[in-house]
């Protein structure tokens, strides 16, 4: 067979990981070397030279805009049947789950979606109806605690049992409370969508197998900012197929604070022992001087792949 006419844009290392489809694959991408282009390309291929259906792929990124850019990115590649495909963030993808099968945990297909202010105002009643002190117990504080909690699928029962004091005691009551009225307000928080969806293909075998069945091909972007419920869905809905390329920089991490977990990528040969690896090094985008600069503090980094 050919190669396809998209590999002559690419250089080899960008064409392996183009071309390495099944099974998987980790692409380790540094700042400026192409990872979008591999990501685009890699669809592009799978699509218009492999004829796999758009609507057995499902890619995820960090942010809607880099959804926005890949999807416009990948139409100029393969045109308008690109648009079948699934390109978005975690969270979305996770709305769109829950919208057709959350029923089966109680929740409304309709349910609500609570920002971090509508988060935050229902804590403070939680907070007030329990008789706490607001200034004893901030909470703004006990947002971040119940945010923590849920982004490694930890609920109000477990998150009781994992601590003791009367601090921790009260948190976990108002923890309690606050997913307690979620539930009867068919609601949900930013971090529910991701434990919530984690919770329905744990609960529910032929949900999962739906979704597996569906994306027999998974793209990961920016892999070294997922936290743990992100990680468990990723290899939840890529257990039976396998073919799941992330990509990404242990030495690019930065949501740390928001429960980024750097284990997710320096481990993927664990979870994944037949993993490939991938490893684009050339930079486009920075001056020899500027790489230097960067490559002698990086190199202080303990840990990293």
């Amino acid at each position: 067979m050919s190669e396809s006419p998209l590999f002559a844009d690419l250089n080899p290392a960008q064409r392996e990981a183009v071309a390495a489809t099944e099974g998987p694959v980790l692409v380790v991408a540094g700042a400026g070397s192409g990872k979008t282009r591999v990501l685009t390309y890699r669809v592009a291929h799978l699509i218009r030279d492999l004829g796999v259906s758009p609507y057995s792929i499902l890619a995820i990124t960090f942010t809607n805009k880099a959804a926005d850019e890949m999807k416009q990115r990948v139409e100029q590649l393969v045109g308008g049947v690109a648009r079948g495909m699934w390109v978005s963030t975690f969270h979305s993808a996770c709305v769109r789950i829950l919208r057709r099968d959350a029923s089966q945990l109680g929740y409304r297909s309709g349910f609500s979606i609570y920002d971090d202010i509508d988060s935050r105002r229902l804590i403070e009643f939680c907070v007030r109806d329990l008789d706490l002190d607001p200034k004893q117990f901030p909470p703004r504080g006990i947002k971040a605690a119940i945010s923590n909690a849920k982004n490694e699928l930890i609920d109000f029962e477990s998150f009781a049992a994992q601590g003791s004091g009367p601090y921790h005691e009260r948190v976990a009551d108002v923890y309690r409370l606050y997913q307690q009225r979620l539930l009867e307000a068919s609601a949900m928080d930013f971090d529910d969508l991701l434990m919530i969806t984690v919770e329905l293909l744990g609960a529910f075998p032929q949900v999962l197998e739906h979704y597996q069945d569906r994306f027999r091909y998974l793209l990961v972007d920016e892999y070294q900012d997922t936290n743990h419920a992100q990680y468990r869905l990723v290899n939840m809905l890529a257990a039976k197929h396998r073919n799941v390329c992330v990509v990404g920089d242990s030495d690019q991490s930065i949501y740390g604070f928001r429960g980024a977990d750097i284990r997710n990528i320096l481990e993927f040969e664990k979870d994944y022992a037949d993993a490939r690896v991938i490893v684009l090094d050339r930079n486009y985008r920075s001056t020899q001087t500027i790489l230097d600069a960067a490559n002698g503090v990086i190199s202080h980094n303990r840990g990293r792949t």
